[in-house]
């Protein structure tokens, strides 16, 4: 009997103990192992992954086809995400706790839902109606059962906490939004990758430097996935495809994921760690797709239109009709995040909603200037075959 009661104490002293200390001790792995591992094997999956990915979706015509709103020519296969969820999923499953704390096992259990909606979408098309509640399930997943959620709008709006019926609205609205820009924004080669990896490598530093290695590991196993995708959807000739709405949804929603971690985390953050304006902080990484679809369904209901018909009003449509290459303009646009996200950085002091307000006017003016230009030409060009 004392040998079992002390079985019993030492049992409960050790689970005691596991939930108190840092991250690092319930690796399977040591950190920097699991950490770099994650960025490796998402990298080598997917980038082993794809030249099968094509040959089937060659042999089986399961390819994005040509049309008015395209901005490629040929038929060209479409299931990148498949590559996407594969490095991701496996990469987190393998490195990530021990005890699958961050609801890591909630966050691939919406990745899932989302692979399956994609995979639909990418091959026969879905109603955008069942699209966005298949999206909204997801997010519920992680936000309702996961418990990642927005619980404070302090750093905002100078409002402590929130009711868990407000706070589970605001994340979900918040994923679903992200995972709808990373969509939408996923009009020519590398722009949605490009964009995640930045993305993802700011947040992934910053999850490391802070001690939060399980979103450290998710950080780096998403960039890892999209950087194996980025080099063969740019510079690939015979292996060449494209992330699909598969791939552009499951990455929106990592992000989305990531951005409420930041958020969160930076709430109790130590001084010297944590930033006062992160949800701000987070809005200027973010800022190229959200005003973009803004833009875009501003644009579309001013001329009568859904604010859900496609065309080509993105800004990376403009600046392709002024005459950039796809991968000139997903630099510009890479390169425009990571000047606002240095913007918000370095003001990060004058407030977060005084921050986000400065932060939308200057997008809203650093987006219309290509648009205004091209208009421009277009009314110089019609004036000269008048005359």
């Amino acid at each position: 009997m004392h040998f079992f009661y002390y079985l019993h104490i030492k049992f409960s002293i050790t689970t005691d103990l596991m939930n108190q200390v840092p991250d690092f001790d319930k690796f399977l792995l040591p950190v920097w192992m699991s950490l770099a591992g994650s960025f490796i094997a998402a990298c080598l999956i997917s980038w082993v992954s794809i030249p099968t990915i094509v040959k089937i979706s060659k042999f089986k015509k399961l390819h994005a086809s040509v049309n008015e709103r395209t901005s490629h020519s040929g038929d060209t296969p479409n299931l990148g995400g498949v590559a996407v969820f594969a490095g991701v999923s496996l990469s987190v499953v393998v490195f990530s706790l021990r005890s699958a704390q961050e609801a890591v096992h909630f966050l691939l259990g919406g990745m899932i839902l989302i692979f399956f909606i994609g995979i639909k979408d990418d091959i026969l098309i879905i109603d955008p109606k069942k699209k966005l509640i298949g999206q909204v399930l997801a997010s519920l997943i992680i936000v309702w059962f996961g418990g990642v959620r927005i619980t404070d709008f302090h750093p905002v709006l100078d409002y402590g906490g929130i009711s868990p019926v407000l706070s589970i609205i605001v994340t979900v609205f918040l994923f679903v939004l992200l995972i709808n820009g990373f969509n939408l924004i996923d009009g020519i080669d590398g722009l949605a990758s490009g964009l995640g990896i930045v993305i993802s490598a700011f947040y992934g530093s910053w999850f490391i430097y802070s001690g939060h290695y399980t979103a450290g590991v998710i950080s780096l196993s998403i960039a890892g996935a999209l950087i194996a995708f980025f080099r063969y959807n740019i510079f690939s000739r015979n292996n060449k495809l494209f992330l699909g709405d598969t791939g552009s949804m499951i990455t929106g929603y990592v992000v989305a994921f990531l951005t409420v971690q930041f958020i969160e985390y930076n709430l109790n953050a130590p001084a010297g760690i944590g930033m006062k304006s992160a949800p701000a902080v987070a809005y200027g990484l973010l800022i190229v797709p959200l005003i973009d679809m803004l833009k875009v369904f501003i644009l579309r209901s001013w001329n009568g239109k859904s604010p859900f018909k496609a065309d080509r009003n993105h800004i990376h449509h403009t600046l392709l009709s002024l005459g950039c290459s796809h991968l000139e303009a997903t630099l510009i646009l890479s390169g425009m995040t990571i000047l606002f996200l240095a913007l918000a950085m370095v003001l990060r002091d004058l407030g977060a909603l005084w921050l986000m307000i400065l932060l939308t006017a200057a997008a809203f003016l650093v987006i219309s200037v290509p648009w205004m230009i091209l208009k421009t030409r277009i009314r110089k060009a019609k004036l000269i075959q008048n005359e």
